[in-house]
C-alpha cells in the first residue's frame, strides 16, 4: 500500500512517559474516522531526540515537527495536516520562524546535528524488522560475510579511527586485533548496555530506538574477531530496551540473521541478554564480566585485559551501545567516509544526553569538534530565564566541569583531557549562575561513594574523606586546610585507585579547584555560598521597604521564628532561623531577601 503521509510518534521513554502510546491509539483512530487509511500511516518510532518538547510527534514528508502534542490536538493534526496539507503552526516547535512559510523547517537544534548512530532513531518502528532492513540493515553484515575476510573488516576500523565511545577513547579495532590474534577457540563479544551516569540516556535511548544496529554489529564483531557467541549486558531498570532487544533478537533468528549458518556464510553467532541489577561500577570491564559470570560485580587489576583473557577465562570484545552502533555505518560507508567526519583523532560524531539549565534538552548527535558553544546556545537554546552560563560537566561523575572561559573548546578526547573532564558517558550538565560547584560536587561524591564496591582502599576511604569535607565546607565549618587535603585525596585516587570508578570520581571536584577556587575560598574564609545553594550558608531577612507586614511569612514559617505586627515590618529571628526557605516562597512582594 502507497502511503503519501507518515505520522511518527516518539516512542523513547520521556514521551512514552507523556503519553505518547495513547496519541498513537488516538492518531490511528482519527485517520479511520476521516477515512484516510489508504494514505496516512501512524507509527511509533524512536527516540526523536527532543526530550524536552515531548510528547513529540513528526509529519513525514514535509518533516513538520509538533511538540507537547496533547489527545485533544489530534483531530487537528489529522484534519488540517494530513487531510488539508496545512500544518497546524500552534503545535510547530519553530513556529514563530515560520508563520510565512510553507515549508516547515525544523530549528538549529536538529539543523547542526549529523546523526550516525541515531540513524533510525525515531525514524523506523523499532518493533519491526522490516523497516529496519529497508534502511539497509543488515548490508554491512552480508558485506561481513560474503565481500570481506575478518582482516578487511578490521582495517575498515582501523581507517575509520572509530574509537571507543564508554570512556576511555581506545582505538576500536586494536580491541579487535586483541581478541583475533588471542589464543583459544571459544571468543566472545559483549555489548556493556550498562549506562548508569545521572543524566546520561544515550545508550538506553539508542537500544530501544534501533536494536537491530546493536544486534548486526555484534554479529560483525564476532564474524571479525572469531566469536560465536554475544551477550548484552543491559540494567534490570530499562524495561522498554529489554523488551525491544528481545524481541529484535527473536526476528534476527527467525530471519537467519542470527543464530547456526547465518544467511548460509557457515558462520553461527547468537546472543543472550543478562541483566545487571543496577551496579554503576558494573560499567567497568572486569566487574562487569565478573556479573556476568554469576559473582559480586567486582573490578580486577589489568592485565591481562578481557581482549586477552575475559568472559570464563576466554578472549572478549567489550564495547559499549554507541561504539558498536557505529559499525554497519563504516562497513556499508567505508572507514575513509567515517574519517573524513570529525577532526584528525576524534573521528565521527557524538552523542550526548544535553540536561540541566538549558531550554532545550534532549539527545542529540554532532561531528566531533563541535564546540561547547554550539552544543549549549545553537542546539540547547541557551539558559532559561535569561541567566548567565556558569560551566557545563561532561562524563557526568567521572567528568570535570568546565567553566565559560573555555565555550569555544570543540569536542574532542584530547581537549576534553586538557580541561580535567573526559568524554565518558558525555551526559552533557548544563549549569547557570544559581549553580554551585561545592553543592555539585559532593552530590557527584555522594554518588560515588554508594556506587563503589569498597574493594579499595583509596577508592573506599578516599571517596568517603572527599565527601566529609565538602560537606563540612557546605555547613560553613570549612578550614584553610580543607581546600589542600581535597586536592591531595583526589590525586592519590587517581594513581592508587583499582578501577576506573575510584580514578575519575575526583575529577569534578580537581575541576573545580582550578577555575572555581574563588568559590571555595567564599565558603571557607567568608562563610557564604555566592550561589545561596548551601542553606547552612545563607541568610534570610526582610527588607523594610518592601515588607506590606501581611503576615504570610510569619504563618508559612515552620518554627515561628519571624515576628511583627499586623501592617508593620516583620523581622526574622536568626538565632531560630533553620533556613528551610518558606518565607522567600511565601512572600507576594519580594520582601523577604537572601544573602
Amino acid at each position: 500500500m502507497g502511503y503519501r503521509t507518515f505520522i511518527l510518534v516518539c516512542g523513547g521513554e520521556a514521551c512514552e512517559g507523556g503519553g505518547s502510546a495513547a496519541l498513537v491509539e488516538a492518531l490511528t483512530r482519527e485517520v479511520r474516522e476521516q477515512g484516510l487509511e489508504d494514505v496516512a500511516q501512524v507509527v511509533k518510532a524512536g527516540c526523536f531526540g527532543f526530550c524536552g518538547q515531548g510528547p513529540v510527534v513528526k509529519v513525514l514528508p514535509d518533516e513538520s515537527v509538533y511538540v507537547k502534542v496533547q489527545p485533544w490536538d489530534v483531530a487537528d493534526i489529522v484534519a488540517q495536516h494530513v487531510r488539508d496539507g496545512r500544518p497546524v503552526e500552534r503545535l510547530l516547535c519553530d513556529r514563530s520562524r515560520n508563520r510565512e512559510r510553507t515549508r516547515v523547517e525544523v530549528p538549529d537544534y536538529y539543523q547542526k546535528q549529523f546523526r550516525i548512530v541515531l540513524r533510525n532513531c525515531g525514524v523506523i518502528d523499532p518493533e519491526s524488522i522490516d523497516e529496519y532492513i529497508a534502511r539497509e540493515g543488515y548490508a554491512a553484515l552480508d558485506r561481513a560475510l560474503f565481500d570481506l575476510d575478518p582482516e578487511g573488516i578490521i582495517d575498515e576500523l582501523r581507517r575509520s579511527g572509530l574509537r571507543g565511545r564508554g570512556g576511555a577513547g581506545f582505538p576500536t579495532w586494536q580491541k579487535w586485533v586483541f581478541t583475533r590474534n588471542a589464543p583459544g577457540d571459544e571468543k566472545y563479544v559483549i555489548c556493556n548496555a550498562d549506562e548508569g551516569d545521572p543524566g546520561a540516556y544515550m545508550d538506553r535511548s539508542t537500544l530501544e530506538g534501533d536494536p537491530h544496529s546493536i544486534l548486526e554489529a555484534m554479529a560483525i564483531a564476532g564474524r571479525a574477531t572469531g566469536a560465536a557467541r554475544g551477550f548484552i549486558y543491559i540494567r534490570a531498570e530499562y524495561p522498554l530496551a529489554i523488551r525491544r532487544l528481545e524481541m529484535a533478537i527473536e526476528q534476527a533468528r527467525a530471519r537467519g540473521l542470527l543464530g547456526r549458518d547465518i544467511l548460509g556464510s557457515g558462520f553461527d553467532f547468537d546472543i543472550e541478554i543478562r541483566l545487571g541489577a543496577g551496579a554503576f561500577v558494573c560499567g567497568e570491564e572486569t566487574a562487569l564480566i565478573a556479573s556476568i559470570e554469576g559473582k559480586r560485580g567486582m573490578p580486577i587489576p589489568r592485565p591481562p585485559f578481557p581482549a586477552v583473557r575475559g568472559l570464563w577465562g576466554r578472549p572478549t570484545v567489550i564495547n559499549n551501545v554507541e561504539t558498536l552502533a557505529n559499525i554497519p555505518v563504516i562497513l556499508l560507508k567505508g572507514g575513509d567516509w567515517f574519517a573524513s567526519i570529525g577532526t584528525k583523532d576524534s573521528t565521527g560524531t557524538k552523542v550526548f544526553a544535553l540536561t540541566g539549565k538549558v531550554n532545550n534538552s534532549g539527545l542529540i548527535e554532532v561531528p566531533m569538534g563541535t564546540t561547547l558553544r554550539e552544543i549549549v546556545t545553537d542546539i540547547g537554546g541557551g539558559i532559561p530565564g535569561g541567566r548567565a552560563f556558569k560551566a557545563v560537566q561532561t562524563g557526568g561523575p567521572s567528568g570535570g566541569v568546565i567553566p565559560a572561559d573555555f565555550l569555544d573548546t570543540p569536542i574532542e578526547y584530547a581537549s576534553l583531557q586538557e580541561l580535567g573532564s573526559i568524554m565518558g558517558s558525555v551526559g552533557m550538565i548544563v549549569m547557570d549562575e544559581e549553580d554551585c560547584m561545592v553543592d555539585v560536587n559532593k552530590f557527584y561524591l555522594e554518588f560515588a561513594v554508594d556506587e563503589s564496591c569498597g574493594k579499595c582502599a583509596p577508592c573506599r576511604v578516599g571517596g568517603r574523606t572527599m565527601t566529609n569535607v565538602l560537606d563540612r565546607i557546605a555547613r560553613g565549618a570549612g578550614q584553610e586546610s580543607d581546600i589542600d587535603q581535597l586536592r591531595e585525596i583526589g590525586h592519590a585516587m587517581q594513581k592508587a585507585s583499582l578501577c576506573g570508578l575510584g580514578q575519575t570520581a575526583p575529577n569534578p571536584v580537581l575541576s573545580t579547584l582550578r577555575y572555581f577556587r574563588e568559590e571555595y575560598n567564599a565558603h571557607v574564609f567568608d562563610r557564604r555560598c555566592p550561589s545561596r545553594k548551601c542553606r547552612d550558608l545563607v541568610v534570610f531577612y526582610i527588607l523594610p521597604e518592601k515588607c506590606i507586614g501581611c503576615g504570610l511569612c510569619a504563618r508559612r514559617c515552620p518554627v515561628h521564628c519571624i515576628e511583627g505586627e499586623r501592617r508593620k515590618v516583620h523581622v526574622i529571628d536568626q538565632a531560630q532561623c533553620i533556613k528551610c526557605g518558606e518565607c522567600y516562597t511565601a512572600c507576594k512582594f519580594d520582601a523577604v531577601s537572601q544573602k
